[in-house]
């Protein structure tokens, strides 16, 4: 009987929207797509909205996705499992082809919703939890689940307190005293826009005086099928978020954790360098709250002489190094002697070496050679870096592109696959 009594709460479902291309994430989605792209040394950016929504007590869960499908869908399968004793579902939704052969794409978030409504309204659920794949949070769902039913709301969106700077490239909400929402508007410009939209009470925090739509939704389920009905375009926040709030009935859920969107090669480096540094970002040392991802069955890492300062240093690592600073190092990472690393991302690797087969165009082992400097830097995966190579953006580049070599904010990047030759300098 008790386990009967726990499914009845699993009265709303997770839609996870994992479709776009990430061209602002360029050229880290080169080859994957955004949700999966590593992060934090050993995750997907796609474990953390699952997570979320498994910590909430929210076992149904549809992934919609449609750019280099593959990976995120071996991801997937492979670490999340449902059975009689952990029950649950996780569906990969992709676009189909046609008896024709024309292949049916999503044009946005809310087509991509639309175009697979059959399938998602099958969930036995009153209500849905619309997420996306590439932000990071710790959120108690539940929480916000039982305010939107409080409140009785058609509309729930997630917000958090904003300063001015972050208000003109959000959603920003104005709210009444009861939290329903007044107001809209989408990245407001314009100063007297702004003023208008400024909360006259406490936020926690006199600097952040704008509420932010986190992009984090929950609907009814009879008000998103008359929605998506009623505005045949193609996304929530531009377009169908709007037209709801004209509808009535929507409230504002009040964040006040962490909360970062990957929107940028920027934000992934601060992101991932936060969590070696900082107690401010994502937390992912929580035993009740845990960040699930594939099992690796890696040893511990190997360290021999190096000396580590602010960093994280995953699984199955082999490090040699002369000095590692501020850096995250992700799994299987392999560092020679004499190498001194700062400020930089490490992405990982699936496998130590590349496969035997004559068509890998990958280098045949992944690692950072001896007596070589590399300094802010993200190094995607199954990358070699050979010796006596210094990677410093000598010339204090802001925007760069090269067949082996990008650069975005200052940032370098190698993309996967690259090999980068004994003595190189950039």
């Amino acid at each position: 009987m008790e386990f009967e009594s726990s499914r009845k709460h699993f009265n709303i479902a997770s839609v996870i929207l994992a479709g776009g291309k990430g061209t602002r994430l360029y050229p880290l989605t080169s080859n994957h797509s955004k949700p999966a792209v590593s992060y934090g040394g050993r995750y997907k950016l796609i474990d953390i909205p699952i997570s979320n929504s498994l910590n909430s007590n929210i076992r149904q869960i549809v992934v919609i996705a449609q750019y280099l499908v593959a990976e995120i869908s071996h991801h997937l399968s492979q670490t999340y499992q449902f059975d009689n004793f952990f029950p649950g579902r996780l569906d990969l939704l992709t676009p189909e082809e046609k008896p024709s052969g024309e292949r049916i794409f999503f044009e946005g978030t809310a087509d991509a919703i639309r175009k697979n409504v059959d399938t998602i309204f099958e969930l036995p659920v009153d209500y849905f939890l619309i997420l996306s794949g590439d932000q990071l949070y710790n959120i108690d769902f539940q929480k916000m689940f039982e305010f939107a039913k409080q409140k009785d709301a058609d509309l729930t969106i997630a917000s958090l307190p904003v300063c001015e700077k972050d208000a003109k490239r959000l959603g920003i909400l104005k709210i009444d005293q009861n939290d329903y929402i007044e107001d809209f508007i989408e990245k407001p410009q314009e100063a007297e826009i702004l003023k208008k939209f400024k909360i006259k009470k406490s936020l926690g925090n006199e600097k952040k005086s704008y509420l932010g739509s986190m992009g984090i939704y929950i609907f009814k389920r009879k008000a998103l099928e008359a929605l998506l009905k009623e505005d045949p375009r193609e996304d929530f926040g531009k377009h169908l978020i709007p037209t709801q709030l004209k509808r009535g009935k929507a409230a504002a859920f009040v964040y006040n954790g962490y909360w970062e969107d990957i929107g940028t090669i920027k934000s992934f480096y601060d992101a991932n360098i936060a969590l070696t540094t900082s107690s401010c970002g994502l937390k992912t040392y929580d035993e009740k709250n845990p960040i699930y991802t594939c099992a690796h069955h890696l040893p511990g890492a190997k360290i021999k002489g190096a000396i580590i300062t602010d960093s994280i240093i995953c699984e199955g690592s082999i490090i040699e190094a002369k000095e590692i600073t501020k850096s995250m190092i992700g799994l299987r990472s392999r560092i020679l002697q004499n190498t001194i690393i700062k400020e930089s991302v490490l992405l990982g690797n699936s496998t130590y070496t590349a496969p035997t087969q004559h068509e890998s165009t990958l280098p045949k082992i992944f690692e950072i050679g001896k007596n070589t400097i590399i300094e802010k830097t993200i190094i995607d995966e199954h990358v070699r870096i050979g010796n006596n190579v210094k990677l410093i953006n000598k010339k204090k580049l802001t925007t760069y592109d090269s067949e082996k070599i990008s650069v975005r904010d200052g940032i370098i990047i190698i993309k996967s696959g690259i090999t980068i030759e004994d003595g190189f300098e950039f």
